[in-house]
């Protein structure tokens, strides 16, 4: 499976609360200076929060910075028994006192991306940090875990799956029940019982791995190989970055498209949904979702021969960093209407994807058209069954040390087309037989592919244009 997997249908963002005054001075003041418990300066587990704070995995995140530093205030401050759901909500996310947590998800919905953030961190930039900071699942109250000195660093990358899953197991099970001892007797064993649905879904899952671990690999060459093993061979980073459903559906309400300057800074949060009210609009904003094209593509990939877990990521597009664009290779889904993130990795490519102003449809633009080909190729969105277009781009990432693919589709019938033609490569195996080079490499190509949608399912693919750079 990927490592550290991404929650599909869970928020992963960060998020502007509409309180203008209280953003500003969380965004300017730092959280050490707003909750610095007195007489904790030294204490080393204050010291590892501020270095977690600080590092890049929580520099574009106001909000997850005070949740941290919160729920560590009170356990020094020697209150973890304030630490509840309600108040989280109150102190942290600017809640109003009388507001249900059964209704409003916030506190739930940040604290799955903290600890995210923290594992992130832990097993990354702060690999070497002598303390380890988890909130266990099933409460908000953090545990501090002294890590050896001689533990290795890399046990992750050498030891066996199954083996990484039943000390995750075991781990978390000492982590959830340190954090028990807050509680009230009454809480107590509600939590040991979903204690005990959690380890007994744990070894389930160290028993499919094993099983999984020792199925043999399709070894079968294909004309692709060339393509995954540039994308996920070598020792960077591959990131599989599925498209946004939930940003294209708040385009679609607005009729306002997105650009990526103003996504990256969560521009979603902005735009208009008068036709909602506040509830709903709040989850259109938040619930991070994703097409089930998108994961269906992600389940084939990973059965590919050149999958290594270890190197691939998950990413949903609203977590991505420019960064990542330029120091690994990075699978992109969905076209910039779901996926703002295609516009820059098209942004040298001959076929490119356009929306129009009014969300109304999108072309697909031939930046040199040859002889017999089209300047552009529309959408014809209003029709139930309707010619549809594709593209399968394989280009260098921003500093030309890594790749980028892109698998775009004018609806959602197009990107399905596009994943389907690169997994059975029949159709373009003239193309990947020209762009392969005599040391078995390959240069970067565009496809451009035009389908039949049927109920938003595409039939009778064929290769339109194509270019070998």
């Amino acid at each position: 499976m990927l490592n550290a997997p991404t929650d599909v249908f869970g928020p992963y963002g960060e998020k502007d609360l509409g309180h203008g005054a209280v953003m500003h001075r969380i965004a300017n003041t730092t959280p050490d200076e707003a909750q610095r418990p007195e007489g904790f300066e030294c204490d080393p587990r204050w010291e590892t929060t501020q270095r977690i704070i600080a590092s890049r995995h929580f520099a574009r995140s106001p909000l997850l910075k005070k949740f941290l530093v919160y729920v560590v205030s009170c356990v020094l401050d020697n209150k973890a028994s304030e630490i509840t759901e309600h108040r989280i909500g109150v102190k942290v996310f600017d809640r109003p006192a009388n507001y249900r947590t059964l209704e409003d998800n916030i506190v739930r919905n940040y604290a799955r991306q903290l600890r995210r953030r923290l594992l992130e961190y832990h097993t990354g930039e702060g690999i070497s940090e002598p303390l380890r900071i988890d909130i266990p699942l099933g409460g908000y109250v953090p545990v501090f875990v002294a890590v050896s000195a001689s533990e290795p660093t890399q046990a992750a990358a050498t030891t066996p799956a199954p083996a990484r899953i039943q000390q995750t197991a075991a781990a978390t099970a000492q982590h959830f029940l340190l954090g028990l001892r807050q509680h009230s007797k009454r809480a107590h064993f509600a939590a040991l019982g979903l204690l005990l649905a959690y380890s007994t879904f744990l070894v389930v899952v160290a028993w499919f791995a094993a099983v999984h671990a020792h199925q043999p690999r399709r070894q079968t060459a294909t004309l692709s190989d060339p393509l995954w093993a540039a994308i996920f061979g070598g020792a960077a980073t591959t990131y599989i970055v599925p498209s946004d459903a939930g940003l294209n559906l708040l385009e679609d309400i607005s009729h306002r498209p997105m650009p990526l300057a103003e996504y990256i800074k969560s521009g979603y949060f902005n735009l208009p949904l008068n036709r909602l009210d506040a509830h709903t609009a709040e989850d259109m904003r938040t619930q991070h979702l994703t097409s089930f094209v998108d994961l269906q593509i992600v389940t084939s990939l990973e059965r590919s021969p050149y999958f290594d877990s270890q190197r691939v990521m998950l990413r949903f597009p609203r977590e991505l960093r420019l960064d990542d664009l330029k120091n690994a290779n990075i699978i992109i889904l969905g076209s910039v209407g779901s996926n703002p993130w295609a516009a820059v990795a098209d942004s040298g490519a001959n076929f490119r994807i356009i929306d129009d102003g009014g969300m109304k449809g999108a072309v697909i633009l031939n930046g040199s058209p040859l002889r017999g080909e089209a300047s552009d190729y529309p959408s014809h969105w209003n029709q139930p069954a309707h010619e549809t277009f594709s593209l399968i781009q394989y280009l260098p990432n921003l500093t030309g040390t890594g790749h980028i693919l892109l698998l775009q589709g004018l609806d959602v019938a197009g990107t399905q087309a596009a994943e389907e033609t690169l997994l059975h490569p029949a159709t373009i195996a003239p193309i990947l037989r020209r762009a392969t080079l005599p040391d078995g490499s390959l240069r970067p190509f565009e496809i451009l592919l035009r389908s039949t949608s049927l109920e938003s399912n595409a039939t009778g693919t064929q290769v339109v244009a194509s270019r070998i750079c």
